[in-house]
């Protein structure tokens, strides 16, 4: 198999491994290989395609990657956890203080909770969700 035919293939396998990922890892490998084959179209020396791919490469990471980087910005998502921040929810296990852990029931689902606060919250009662610590709730009062 020729250099170029090399080359080109390596482009090509690249570019459909970052089709497959996310990052950007194969996309600039595969412009370096594309480049250099372009290169091996004119130039029969193997070490300068190869110093042509290894140049390319490099200097495509180092200057391109921040602006990809910044372009393709993936956004936080929220989690389905973090919609209930701001719920009201019912303490099904008391809650005493910032040192013990309760249950409450929140949207249909059964979550463990604390506070932290000096409070105690009794069986029955509404509570809001402050935030989330892990897999725990944290709640503070419910005031209408």
């Amino acid at each position: 198999m020729s250099p170029t035919a090399i080359w080109l293939l390596l482009c090509a396998l690249c570019l459909i491994i970052e089709i497959l990922t996310v990052g950007f890892l194969f996309f600039f490998p595969g412009v370096g290989a594309f480049l250099t084959f372009l290169v091996s179209l004119f130039c029969d020396s193997i070490p300068v395609q190869i110093g042509v791919f290894i140049v390319s490469t490099t200097l495509l990471v180092i200057f391109l990657r921040p602006v990809f980087a910044k372009l393709f910005k993936t956004k936080d998502l929220p989690t389905n956890s973090d919609s209930l921040i701001g719920k009201t929810g019912i303490v099904l296990k008391e809650i005493v203080g910032p040192d013990n852990m309760g249950q409450i029931k929140v949207q249909g689902e059964i979550w463990s909770a604390i506070c932290r606060e000096k409070k105690t919250f009794k069986v029955d009662e509404t509570v809001v969700v402050d935030s989330i610590d892990g897999v725990k709730l944290v709640i503070k009062e419910y005031t209408e």
